[in-house]
């Protein structure tokens, strides 16, 4: 898998998208359970998407600090329910129709729900900023975007165990999977333009 696709993509829907392989032995039954993967993924995928972008654009440079707060604290609730709802997709889905597909499907569920409670964590991390104090608040973000940083990682690692599989190129026929492995999502970050000083140095 292309090593910026992957930083591009947020980490539950990377961590999907990499039970990943090219064969076309099978290809039937990859496509069935490819299809009954990804068509219940897709809203999901899209609900991630939104909240990355509510996120982004939650601060013009002078936003009030508690608006930018409460922004984040639902994005972050959506993306962690998201997850959540991508893992019961792919657990309800079944393991694909190969070899390594049981394992490869219990450890991304497991990963996904990983997440989804990663991003409940820091949903009540951005709950518990102070927002009365510009600077602290911005510090607060910082501390926040680790936090991501360290789930997105979290994500990578699996990557690697779960690279061997064959669904990928069936995941890349569906349009609920395709368009993730196309266009990608940032990775979510809390909205980083308060986390600059009010004099919006560096």
């Amino acid at each position: 898998m292309n090593k910026k696709l992957v930083a591009a993509l947020s980490g539950g829907a990377a961590l999907v998208l990499a039970l990943t392989g090219c064969s076309e032995d099978n290809s039937k039954k990859l496509n069935d359970w490819a299809k009954t993967f990804c068509d219940p993924a897709q809203a999901q995928f899209k609900k991630i998407q939104d909240a990355n972008a509510a996120m982004q654009t939650a601060d013009s440079g002078n936003t009030d600090s508690k608006k930018v707060q409460q922004t984040d604290s639902a994005a972050f609730q959506k993306i962690s329910n998201a997850y959540a709802a991508l893992a019961k997709a792919l657990d309800q889905a079944g393991p694909p129709p190969t070899d390594e597909g049981k394992q490869a499907q219990q450890n991304a569920v497991k990963e996904l729900n990983s997440l989804s409670k990663g991003y409940a964590d820091l949903q009540k991390q951005v709950n518990n900023l102070d927002t009365s104090d510009k600077l602290k608040f911005a510090d607060g973000l910082r501390d926040l975007s680790n936090g991501i940083n360290k789930l997105n990682k979290q994500s990578e690692a699996a990557f690697k165990n779960l690279e061997a599989g064959d669904v990928g190129a069936a995941m890349a026929k569906q349009k609920g999977c395709q368009n993730q492995a196309a266009s990608g999502s940032p990775a979510p970050t809390p909205s980083k333009k308060p986390a600059a000083t009010p004099s919006k140095k560096a």
